[in-house]
């Protein structure tokens, strides 16, 4: 598959990148269909609040016009987008002018079970529970290590997803997606604030169900208030939205707000 560094074809990197190092970047992982990034604006948008706020000075013009280009040389599959500070000496301390890489990465779409999106899929709870740290709360930045060891905690394929808490025990999302509930006919996700990744196709459904005139809310959510929900589902912009049917002996059936979403998700993502 497509490899580039810096709008070139490659297949290494230098070993004084500062990602590499110190994981002092973003990422995105983008859908891209018949040549184009359905969700494009969302990306950017996301990737530009993060380099603001890492004070990554991000080319953002160019970067569109590389990962255009890109898309359109891949064709069909996953474009895995890595910015990073670039090279620096030894040591935190960021380099006085910095020169950021960019990074992206083609591969196939993965391959899921049709059931997940159909019949729903069950939750591993995960013990690790997510840091809380403001200043990097939903960015996509490449210290994904506890996502790792949530990850590591289940085998085999009874769980396709994970359920992730952050240090008070309020539900906050997926090991690689966001979490929506539904209750009383209101669609409610998690606010992050505190921790936790603001996906895009989360960003995306927000949007949409607004437009629609579906009533929604961003705010904690207590377990106890999850497990009572009336529907729960999880999104990425990779799958859509798959219904969650169970999780520690609680169930819940696939309800009509998340069968009217997934229809919305599948027309955000060109499916």
């Amino acid at each position: 598959m497509l490899n580039w560094v810096d709008g070139r074809p490659a297949e290494s990197l230098s070993i004084k990148d500062r990602g590499l190092a110190y994981g002092d970047g973003l990422f995105e992982t983008i859908a891209v269909r018949a040549g184009r990034p359905p969700l494009l604006e969302y990306h950017m948008a996301r990737l530009a609040e993060g380099c603001r706020r890492l004070a990554i000075p991000l080319d953002l013009q160019l970067m569109r016009t590389e990962l255009l280009a890109f898309s359109a040389g891949l064709g069909e599959g996953v474009a895995k987008l890595m910015v990073t500070r670039g090279e620096g000496l030894r040591g935190y301390a960021p380099p006085p002018v910095a020169l950021p890489r960019r990074i992206l990465q083609g591969s196939p779409f993965p391959v899921y079970p049709e059931s997940n999106a159909e019949q729903g899929v069950q939750l591993f709870p995960c013990s690790t529970r997510l840091a809380e740290q403001p200043l990097l709360a939903g960015l996509k930045h490449l210290n994904r290590l506890e996502q790792v060891l949530a990850r590591a905690e289940w085998q085999g394929s009874d769980y396709a997803e994970g359920l992730m808490r952050d240090q008070s025990g309020r539900v906050i999302e997926g090991v690689f997606s966001n979490l929506f509930i539904v209750r009383d006919g209101v669609l409610v996700t998690a606010e992050l604030s505190r921790c936790g990744v603001a996906g895009v196709m989360r960003s995306a459904l927000l949007d949409s169900a607004v437009a629609s005139g579906m009533k929604t809310e961003v705010r904690d959510i207590a377990f106890e208030e999850f497990i009572r929900a009336d529907e729960v589902f999880l999104c990425n912009s990779l799958f859509g939205i798959w219904p969650v049917c169970s999780v520690t002996g609680h169930h819940w059936p696939v309800g009509p707000l998340t069968r009217k979403l997934q229809a919305i998700a599948r027309d955000l993502l060109d499916i």
